[in-house]
Parts: structure tokens; C-alpha cells; sequence
């Protein structure tokens, strides 16, 4: 929490959605270290400086990037994002189930985003529908290329079984015209009875004029 209250604190390389610049719009920013330790890791039980850290916390601006922080730094102890410990131990021990769209759309946007086990995923099969080379995949994950490039075929497995499964239909399908159902397969007509032609006899009148 020192490092949210003091002024002069020096940047980190914390991995996040943003950058470190989120501490200096944080309700908790210029507080006295001493005071700030007090409120935001008080003594067992005291139930008074939880409820006072928390009604700071609510409005607080950067509430969500101050959780993710403690999430992705493993800080257990204290008030993090207006959630005690005991309130946040549910999301330390899902960490890496979480899926956070927004953070997906961050990394591709080139920010540097601190993923979870199911976002990395996620962004594993998007760069492979998005045609990504492994040399960039492996440049954005931090990885060596030939780990980028398994990555990647298991994407494609991945994508393969999908279209398997589902009946989709396979590149290049879908451009084919259909063929015109042979004649025999065309369902038959009945052909019309002829009708007998009655034809006029002789002594019939022909016309009004008759």
C-alpha cells in the first residue's frame, strides 16, 4: 500500500491492463504511509478501519485495476479493490479460471496484459483465426518461436475437431454451385389423358346463319 500513497514512489513492471500510471488517480494517493498501513491492514477484528477503508474504496476511480494488482502479485493480507482478505480468497484461488474479454481485447491491442491461464488460451485461438505467424505470437507471449509454433498447431487441431464435430463446412465449399438434380431423380408428372375430338356430322347446323 506504500507504494499507492507515497508520492515519489518509483514506477514497478507490474504486467497489467495498464501501466502503473493508475496509482496516481487512486482515492488512497497522497495519504501518510503510517495512517494508510493502519487503515488498509488493520489489526485482527477491527472492524471500524475495514468499514472506513471500504467507504474510501467505493468510489475510488481505479477500484478494479487495485484488485487486479493484489490478484496478480499473490497480496493476500489487507484491503485491496474495497475487498478484504477473507472476500478476495475466492478470486486468488480461481485466478487462472478467470476470463476477462477486456483484457483480451488489451493484449491484442498491444497493451501488456498479465493473463490468466483461460485468457492465454483464448488468446492463443484468436491469433491462430487471425492468422498470426509464430514469431509474433511467440514476441507477444514472451515465448521461444518453436513453443509459439506448438501453440499454434494445437490451435489448429483445436479449430480441425471443432468443424469435424459440428458438420462445418471445410474451406472452399462454399463458393461450389450445386449440380441440377439428374432426370432421374426428378420426381415425375403424370402425363394428361387425351380426350376424343367429337367431330360435327353432317346434318348439324353450322353457325347462326344455318
Amino acid at each position: 500500500m506504500r507504494d499507492l500513497t507515497t508520492p515519489d514512489a518509483p514506477a514497478t513492471d507490474l504486467r497489467g491492463i495498464g501501466d502503473t500510471s493508475w496509482q496516481a488517480r487512486a482515492g488512497c494517493r497522497g495519504m501518510d504511509p503510517g495512517d494508510a498501513d493502519a487503515l488498509f491492514f488493520p489489526l485482527p477484528r477491527d472492524h471500524e478501519a475495514i468499514a472506513e477503508a471500504k467507504e474510501l474504496c467505493d468510489p475510488c476511480p481505479v477500484r478494479r485495476e487495485c484488485l487486479n494488482h493484489a490478484l496478480e502479485n499473490g497480496l493476500r493480507e489487507g484491503t485491496w479493490g474495497g475487498l478484504t482478505e477473507a472476500e478476495r480468497r475466492p478470486w486468488h484461488e480461481g485466478l487462472s479460471h478467470r476470463l476477462d474479454h477486456s483484457r483480451v481485447i488489451a493484449f491484442f491491442k498491444g497493451r501488456d496484459v498479465h493473463l490468466s491461464e483461460t485468457e492465454r488460451r483464448v488468446v492463443i485461438d484468436h491469433a491462430y483465426v487471425r492468422g498470426w505467424r509464430p514469431e509474433r505470437l511467440a514476441l507477444a507471449l514472451r515465448i521461444n518461436p518453436k513453443h509459439a509454433r506448438d501453440l499454434l498447431r494445437q490451435a489448429a487441431d483445436k479449430v480441425l475437431d471443432r468443424d469435424r464435430n459440428h458438420g462445418m463446412p471445410r474451406a472452399g465449399s462454399r463458393g461450389r454451385k450445386r449440380s441440377a438434380p439428374s432426370t432421374a431423380e426428378a420426381p415425375s408428372t403424370p402425363a394428361p389423358t387425351p380426350r376424343p375430338v367429337r367431330r360435327p356430322s353432317a346434318q348439324s347446323p353450322l353457325g347462326k346463319a344455318a
